[in-house]
């Protein structure tokens, strides 16, 4: 009994560590190289009783390189860090190292068992060397847990790397900026001058202006894309909107829904969320459930067994089982039959799924974005769509604005996509002729942004000389805008969830619980249903019968 609880408390002992190991990068966000070393050194001192820890950053690191050692609480320092880097590497030279050697102690009398760690995936970070004069070390778990905190620390470093690079890349940008500002207050000084001077110099001068101030909102530009929203592209009103929402809901895991018409960059948005996750660094799976058949969407989603279905030679797994730990991405989520309705509401709900043909139940640690160009209200007035599920994915609405109603960001799409397709065609365009971005301001692009790609592209393809332009007669003259219904958005969804309660009361009589009731056909719980009455001010008292 007691070795069983000796044993039992080394285990425990051991998932502590390891619960602790797992929790360093939580402390290491947004920190330098040297702090994330630190801490690391520290936590492995503790934990596994060394004698000594020492690690080196490689130049590869920003500010490196980098020696660190840690001792045991009972030794006093013997030799700096360096001292100790140059003992140590004597054995380290030549072919890889094995996972264990026994070399003369750097800190003290007798020998040391040493088992050295690269850091990165190329072995590219460093090295970590433990250090211990226990004739048992490292033990497996022990190997294990060194491991896993030299995968920690490699993915923390690069991290830090890869802020700094950021922030490198950021402040040049601005550099430059500041510089091409200079300058252009230079040159405006001068066209005041000239143009008291010499008045015919005057549009070559202005030329000039209008060159250097481009290039100076487009540095502008280049800067917010780096340092914010990469692909999304646009300054105005609406897109402001959109992204202040993207800021707030991104660090949480809560379901996101959004809606927009076709072409408006929904899944942009949705990589925008999963980017700036906690969950960014695992697999963002983009599903477009309008484009499988339906007899076929739940196999994608879920993934099958072998021998469920006339084909299935093998065992699949599904998009949730690829995107474990990171985000799945829902497009034209209102296309989804009703049995996949199901089972995506048991996900939503408990966080599990089966495979197509299995029965046993998979957990989903996932975080779900959907998004659709349809009105689910009248889907679900229709009987196509759930209201209970509906409620499951609608728990932070985004909604994309067409591009007509963000009319003021056009300019900016229009050198954005210009640049992108001159530089993919190989040719150079220095301007855009004014008559074209007017028309593109005017139009009312029934197709959105994706519309306003492809005549770009196509225009930058037959494009000869170096000023953009556009063939008028590619833009259709016809109005083709959509009827939109008055009010916001939520003014609808709520007036037509309205409909949709009275609909359920009215046919069961005014009941609400019950087999009978309305809450059962509308598959919520009674009370939910009593407090959305109570919310849409709805008098149930009237549909019931005399």
């Amino acid at each position: 009994m007691e070795h069983t609880a000796d044993e039992i408390g080394r285990l425990q002992g051991c998932i502590n560590n390891l619960i602790s190991v797992l929790a360093l990068p939580a402390i290491w966000s947004g920190q330098e190289p040297a702090y994330i070393l630190g801490t690391l050194l520290d936590a492995l001192v503790g934990m596994l009783r060394l004698d000594f820890v020492y690690a080196q950053l490689t130049d590869s690191i920003p500010g490196s390189p980098i020696e660190m050692v840690r001792l045991a609480q009972r030794r006093t320092p013997a030799a700096q860090p360096q001292q100790m880097g140059r003992v140590l590497n004597r054995w380290l030279t030549g072919d890889p190292p094995p996972a264990r050697l026994v070399v003369p102690n750097p800190i003290g009398k007798g020998e040391v068992s040493i088992t050295p760690l690269r850091l990165g995936l190329l072995d590219e970070g460093g090295v970590l060397i433990p250090g211990s004069q226990r004739t048992d070390f490292p033990t497996e778990i022990e190997m294990l847990l060194l491991r896993v905190a030299a995968n920690q620390a490699a993915i923390g470093l690069q991290e830090a790397r890869d802020i700094t690079e950021r922030k490198r890349a950021a402040d040049e940008l601005e550099r430059r900026v500041d510089e091409r500002t200079r300058q252009l207050t230079a040159v405006n000084e001068e066209l005041e001058q000239a143009r008291v001077r010499l008045e015919k110099a005057f549009e070559e001068i202005k030329g000039l202006k209008d060159r250097l101030y481009h290039e100076n909102v487009a540095l502008r530009e280049e800067i917010d894309r780096t340092s914010m929203f990469e692909e999304i592209v646009g300054s105005s009103r609406a897109m402001r909107a959109v992204l202040s929402r993207v800021a707030k809901v991104a660090p949480t895991d809560s379901t996101v829904l959004i809606m927009g018409e076709t072409g408006t960059g929904k899944e942009l948005i949705a990589r925008a969320i999963h980017k700036r996750s906690k969950r960014a660094a695992q697999s963002f799976v983009a599903f477009n459930c309008a484009g499988i058949p339906p007899s076929l969407i739940a196999s994608e989603l879920f993934g099958h067994e072998k021998g469920a279905f006339t084909g299935a030679q093998q065992r699949r797994l599904g998009r949730f089982e690829l995107g474990e730990g990171g985000t799945i991405f829902l497009d034209e989520v209102g296309e989804l039959p009703a049995e996949t309705q199901i089972a995506l509401l048991r996900v939503l709900q408990e966080r599990e799924f089966e495979r197509v043909g299995g029965s046993q139940p998979i957990s989903a640690d996932v975080r779900i974005i959907a998004a659709t160009n349809r009105n689910l209200q009248d889907a679900i007035g229709a009987g196509a769509f759930r209201l209970d599920l509906f409620y499951r994915l609608n728990v932070f609405p985004i909604e994309v604005p067409p591009l007509r109603e963000r009319r003021e960001d056009i300019p900016m799409l229009l050198e954005y996509f210009v640049k992108r397709y001159a530089d993919k065609a190989g040719k150079r365009v220095r301007s855009i002729e004014k008559k074209t971005i007017e028309l593109f301001k005017s139009y009312h692009w029934p197709g959105n942004i994706r519309e306003l790609q492809n005549v770009i592209e196509r225009s930058v393809i037959v494009c000869e000389s170096e000023i953009f332009s556009v063939d008028e007669n590619w833009l259709s003259k016809a109005s083709l805008e959509p009827h939109r219904p008055s009010g916001t958005l939520s003014e609808m969804l709520l007036e037509q969830e309205k409909k949709i309660i009275e609909s359920a009361l009215a046919e069961s009589k005014g009941r609400i619980a019950g087999r009978s009731g309305a809450a059962a056909q509308l598959g919520i719980p009674s009370s939910t249903l009593e407090s959305k009455i109570r919310a849409l001010k709805i008098k149930k008292n009237r549909f019931k019968s005399d």
